[in-house]
């Protein structure tokens, strides 16, 4: 089976409102649900998991009512404490084989397609593990003290990562069980899990207008 895990526990402290900027609302239409609809709209996404925060559970349940493929979990403390939960739930209560796929996304990106969905589940029955990712357009730097510039990496090289990313499920699970503490700390997304353990990552082509929300102004 193939499983949408939508990562919705973050508190969006730099969106600036209220409540967390997923359950906030485009044209009176919560983030969240509009972000759930592309993949309730995608024929092979069996089921959709929403990892959210146990205090907005009940508004979670609301925004999400007649919707046909959802299941409300409580996130953990990081992203990826929450995708291995959503794996254990999809193990409780479906069960888990080599076949099992997870298409991991972000809560507000809620302009994603159906095709790049469809894409991210076929690289991963081939690869093991895909994301979504746009080549970069501007000139990139590092800085070492966010002051000066340090170096100008080779713009050809950069690509600027996305969701979805989605993966074999139980290999993913075995990959991050492997890491050490230290690793687990320093992971921002799940695709590093597979790149620690020298696995590879297939890319596919990820749309512009797949933003995340993440400042008021991307609201408008």
């Amino acid at each position: 089976m193939t499983y949408a895990i939508i990562a919705a526990g973050g508190q969006g402290m730099r969106f600036g409102a209220d409540i967390p900027k997923q359950f906030t609302q485009i044209d009176g239409i919560p983030i969240l649900r509009l972000t759930v609809d592309r993949f309730e709209e995608t024929a092979e996404i069996d089921k959709i998991i929403i990892a959210c925060p146990e205090d907005f559970r009940e508004m979670t349940e609301k925004i999400l009512r007649g919707t046909a493929k959802t299941a409300i979990t409580e996130g953990g403390a990081t992203r990826n404490d929450t995708i291995m939960k959503a794996i254990d739930y999809i193990e409780e209560t479906d069960g888990l084989d080599e076949s099992t796929i997870i298409v991991t996304h972000d809560a507000v990106r809620p302009f994603v397609t159906s095709e790049i969905i469809r894409e991210s589940i076929v690289s991963a029955e081939k690869n093991g593990a895909s994301v979504a990712a746009v080549e970069a357009v501007d000139t990139m730097i590092i800085t070492e003290d966010g002051k000066t510039v340090s170096e100008v990496p080779d713009r050809s090289k950069i690509y600027h990562v996305q969701t979805p990313q989605t993966f074999r499920a139980l290999k993913l699970r075995e990959l991050y069980n492997s890491l050490t503490q230290e690793e687990k700390n320093s992971l921002t997304d799940c695709s590093k899990i597979f790149l620690y353990k020298n696995e590879k990552v297939a890319i596919i082509k990820g749309d512009r207008k797949n933003i995340k929300i993440t400042y008021q102004s991307d609201v408008k």
